[in-house]
C-alpha cells in the first residue's frame, strides 16, 4: 500500500510547509496531492513543491474540469511533469454546482458525460499521435459551434508529453465509481472507511465490465489521521468536517456524501446530521456526528489504535492512503506501515 499526502492551502493565504512534504518523501511518501476552490490553484503549488522535491510524485486532487479546457489541463500537466522528471499526475472532478456555476460561471450540467469527454482529449493530446479532433456534447476540436470563425484546425501539441501520465477521477457517487473503473486510472474518494470501498466494488466491477475485463485501478482514498491520546478529543477534531459534508455540501435531495456515508451503514444518522445543519444548527450537527462515524471515517486517537485501523485498511481493496494529518500523524502512520 502507497502513501499519500494531502496539501492543505485554503485560506487568504497560501502557505506550504516544505519542511513537511521533504519529510514525508524521506519517510517514503509516493505522493504529495493539491487541491483548489475558489481561492489558490492546484498546479502552481505543485510546480512549487517539485522545484524543491526529487521523488515524491506531484498531483492534483482536484483540478476542477469547469476550470479550464481539457487542453488548458494537458498543457499544465506536461509542463509540470517534464519539468518535475514525470512525476505529475492528473486528478479531476466535476466540483459542484455551487462552485461551478457561482464561481465559473458555468452550467454544472452531466457531470459524468463531462468527465468521459474530458478524459477522452486527454490522452489524446498526451499521446501526441494524432491532431486531436473531438465532437462532444461539451467539448468540440476544432470548435465549429456559434461564433465561430471558421479557421479552427486540428493541432498536435509542440511539447511531446508523457503518453501515459496517468488521470483519477475524484468521485462517491455509484455511476462516477463505474466510469473511473472504465476509463481512468485510479480514483479518489473521500469521507470513506474500508467498509465504505467494499461499498464501491460492485460499480467498480460494472466499469470493468465496460472497458472490457479487469485493469489496473489505484483505489486512493483521503484519510484523515489525528494522533492523540485522548480519543474524544480526536474524534472532536474530525466532528464538524463530517458534518460539513453530510450535512451541507449539497441540497437535501441531492448530496453525495450524504449518500456514500449511508451507505456505510448510517442512514439514521446522516439524516439527523443534514437535518441539523439545513437548519443553520451546524454546532449540533456536528455534536451529531456518532463516535462510530468518526471511527469508521478517519483514524483518530493514540498510536495504538491508529495501528488498529491501518491494519483493517490494509486487507481493504485501496492502494494508496491519501494521508491528511499533521507531521506527527504522518510520521506515526509511515512507521507502523513500514
Amino acid at each position: 500500500m502507497k502513501l499519500g499526502m494531502t496539501l492543505g492551502t485554503f485560506g487568504p493565504k497560501i502557505e506550504i510547509d516544505m519542511e513537511a512534504i521533504r519529510e514525508a518523501e524521506s519517510l517514503g511518501y509516493d505522493s504529495v496531492w493539491s487541491a483548489e476552490a475558489w481561492g489558490n490553484d492546484a498546479i502552481v503549488p505543485l510546480a512549487w513543491i517539485g522545484a524543491q522535491t526529487s521523488k515524491i510524485r506531484l498531483g492534483t486532487a482536484i483540478m476542477q474540469m469547469p476550470a479550464r479546457t481539457p487542453a488548458m489541463c494537458a498543457m499544465q500537466m506536461m509542463t509540470l511533469d517534464q519539468l518535475s522528471d514525470g512525476r505529475a499526475m492528473c486528478g479531476i472532478g466535476p466540483s459542484g454546482p455551487q462552485v461551478v456555476e457561482g464561481w465559473h460561471g458555468q452550467a454544472f450540467g452531466k457531470p459524468l458525460t463531462r468527465t468521459r469527454e474530458y478524459i477522452a482529449i486527454l490522452r489524446k493530446i498526451f499521446a501526441r499521435d494524432a491532431k486531436v479532433e473531438f465532437d462532444g456534447e461539451y467539448y468540440q476540436m476544432p470548435y465549429k459551434g456559434a461564433g465561430a470563425s471558421g479557421l479552427g484546425k486540428p493541432l498536435r501539441s509542440i511539447l511531446h508529453g508523457r503518453a501515459d501520465i496517468p488521470v483519477y477521477t475524484a468521485t462517491i457517487s455509484p455511476k462516477g465509481v463505474e466510469v473511473a473503473a472504465e476509463i481512468a486510472d485510479g480514483f479518489i474518494p473521500v469521507w470513506t472507511g474500508p467498509k465504505g470501498i467494499e461499498t464501491f466494488l460492485p460499480f467498480i466491477e460494472k466499469g470493468f465490465a465496460k472497458a472490457g475485463g479487469p485493469r489496473p485501478l489505484d483505489i486512493a482514498p483521503v484519510v484523515n489521521v489525528i494522533l492523540h491520546d485522548d480519543v474524544e478529543k480526536a474524534r472532536d477534531f474530525v466532528r464538524p468536517g463530517i458534518a460539513l459534508y453530510v450535512g451541507g455540501m449539497g441540497a437535501r435531495e441531492k448530496n453525495f456524501y450524504n449518500d456514500l456515508v449511508k451507505r456505510q451503514g448510517f442512514p439514521d444518522e446522516a439524516k439527523k446530521i443534514q437535518d441539523l445543519y439545513l437548519d443553520g444548527k451546524k454546532n449540533e450537527a456536528a455534536a451529531a456526528v456518532p463516535d462510530a462515524m468518526v471511527d469508521a471515517l478517519s483514524l483518530v486517537g493514540p498510536k495504538e489504535k491508529i495501528r488498529d485501523g491501518l491494519a483493517v485498511w490494509k486487507e481493504s481493496r485501496a492502494t494508496t492512503l491519501v494521508i491528511g494529518s499533521d507531521q506527527r500523524g504522518r510520521r506515526a502512520v509511515a512507521e507502523i506501515l513500514g
